[in-house]
């Protein structure tokens, strides 16, 4: 990308606080991992990352250390198609399963980063942290993963881009541009806010 995502403005809104707000609309208080004085001043709460340079896998260990929630909501910051909906639906889903994690499953594989992660594997992540696993996909083999298929998950997503992220200044000149075509047609965003 060439620089931060996190910071990416898209309908006004840097990226990561429009996350933060969306998961907020559906679970509560959200918490950033990351260096707390970059997010404070956002208006973010943040906690610095127990695994730097661990990647993403890192940053759910981190975060299920903080926790005393039996479930959270994982969601990186770069999935700007996101929904109210179908946060709602995953979140409901996992409080029924007696899996370690709850996430949707595309042609690609598992998406690991839009999903619900139990309070209860925090030592499995641990464990495949301790064992040199980076790949949060790779640290999903040590936990019992129930998979949202994609016929369960498509009926949120009429675009088929609800799980898209943004890798590239093409992807966000996209997103920018569907943000924007979307508010004229008087659709709204998917920040939906309470």
């Amino acid at each position: 990308m060439g620089r931060d995502k996190a910071l990416l403005e898209l309908d006004g809104a840097p990226m990561i606080v429009r996350t933060a707000r969306l998961v907020e609309s559906v679970a509560g208080m959200a918490t950033v991992v990351g260096a707390p004085e970059k997010y404070a001043p956002l208006g973010l709460r943040a906690i610095r990352d127990d695994w730097p340079g661990a990647g993403p896998l890192g940053g759910i260990a981190t975060a299920l250390r903080a926790t005393e929630q039996a479930w959270n909501l994982v969601v990186a910051c770069d999935l700007p198609y996101l929904t109210r909906e179908w946060l709602e639906f995953l979140v409901a889903h996992a409080q029924k399963s007696s899996a370690d994690a709850v996430a949707p499953m595309n042609e690609g594989g598992a998406e690991p980063l839009c999903a619900m992660y139990a309070k209860s594997s925090e030592a499995a992540i641990w464990l495949a942290l301790d064992r040199g696993v980076r790949k949060v996909k790779a640290g999903l083999t040590f936990l019992n993963v129930e998979y949202v298929e994609p016929r369960e998950w498509k009926r949120f997503d009429s675009e088929g881009l609800l799980l898209k992220n943004m890798n590239s200044p093409a992807d966000y000149e996209e997103a920018r541009a569907r943000v924007v075509r979307k508010g004229k047609e008087g659709v709204g965003t998917t920040d939906e806010r309470r």
